[in-house]
């Protein structure tokens, strides 16, 4: 499938961006290095971190990850160091200013979307939250 960009920007902290509906030098979403050192461990050379937001959780919208192979036309692509993350069109406008990160904690490890300004709240899982009105 080939993959239609209008933009392809280089930012200063080696990132790569493909997005549509953005051509400025700042991401809309920016990777942390222990994601960047995670993901180049979980997935295989052709998998990338899928990151999507959908209704539901404790706070009424919650975060999603997965490692998909397709690079949809509408996604938006964030690569740095060699390992891509993938936001669709739609996620993107709920996730815009936020930083993809992966924490360790005693009793689990995941990745994350910290920061988000479009968040008002989220709950104690990290996972969930409501949009700012």
């Amino acid at each position: 499938m080939a993959l239609r960009v209008s933009s392809l920007v280089r930012c200063s902290l080696v990132t790569t961006l493909r997005c549509r509906q953005f051509s400025s030098a700042t991401p809309p979403v920016t990777l942390t290095e222990q994601c960047v050192v995670h993901l180049k461990k979980m997935a295989s050379d052709n998998e990338h971190l899928r990151v999507s937001v959908d209704g539901g959780g404790c706070s009424g919208w919650q975060y999603k990850f997965s490692l998909d192979s397709t690079i949809n036309e509408d996604d938006c692509v964030i690569e740095q160091e060699g390992v891509k993350v993938l936001v669709d069109t739609v996620s993107l406008d709920v996730m815009k200013g936020s930083k993809i990160d992966y924490q360790q904690e005693l009793i689990r490890s995941a990745f994350v979307v910290a920061d988000n300004p479009q968040a008002e709240q989220g709950c104690s899982c990290g996972v969930s939250f409501s949009l700012r009105i």
